[in-house]
């Protein structure tokens, strides 16, 4: 039944890395359905102990996004989606989506930036966003929008996801798990 789960996930996250890709969004109609179908499947593959563990995937998973979602640095579609996978794949897994999908993500920025020669005035950015509310106020300094970019997380998650599965199947990619 895991294997199912797993595959479930891969699914979902290529379609949802190709409608954000496309149009910016990862709409409802994939989101909504995943959050109401997990805790279902947990529950009809490991009874009442796999509707605990879906709901605490559900929670661990949505947390940070949600307060990401809170202060403008994450959508909504994101934010059901990686609960959505939490629910899904349970908690350790869904970490570990989470996890490579914002590593994967802060690479692709770090390249872009760097690309377009931004990348030393963005971090600038990153420090004033991080410590402008602690360092004195002659040193403080306002932060510039036209330095703030904005990245599509869904094909990044789909990379996370990518390599949470293939660590937990290695024999799927070809990894001898011994």
């Amino acid at each position: 039944m895991v294997a199912i789960q797993h595959v479930t996930a891969v699914g979902v996250t290529g379609v949802a890395a190709y409608t954000d890709v496309r149009g910016g969004k990862i709409p409802n109609w994939l989101t909504y359905p995943l959050l109401l179908a997990a805790p279902v499947l947990f529950y009809v593959a490991f009874g009442e102990q796999g509707l605990w563990d879906s709901g605490l995937g559900f929670l661990a998973c949505g947390i940070v996004p949600l307060a990401m979602w809170r202060t403008g640095g994450m959508g909504g579609g994101e934010v059901k989606l990686l609960a959505g996978l939490g629910a899904l794949t349970g908690v350790f897994v869904g970490i570990e989506i989470e996890f490579y999908a914002m590593a994967a993500g802060c690479v692709a920025a770090i390249v872009v930036l760097a690309r377009k020669r931004r990348l030393l005035p963005a971090l600038g950015n990153l420090f004033f966003l991080l410590f402008n509310r602690v360092i004195p106020k002659k040193w403080r300094r306002d932060v510039s929008s036209e330095l703030q970019h904005e990245i599509r997380v869904g094909p990044y998650i789909l990379v996370g996801t990518l390599i949470a599965v293939a660590l937990q199947h290695p024999q799927w990619v070809g990894m001898n798990p011994s």
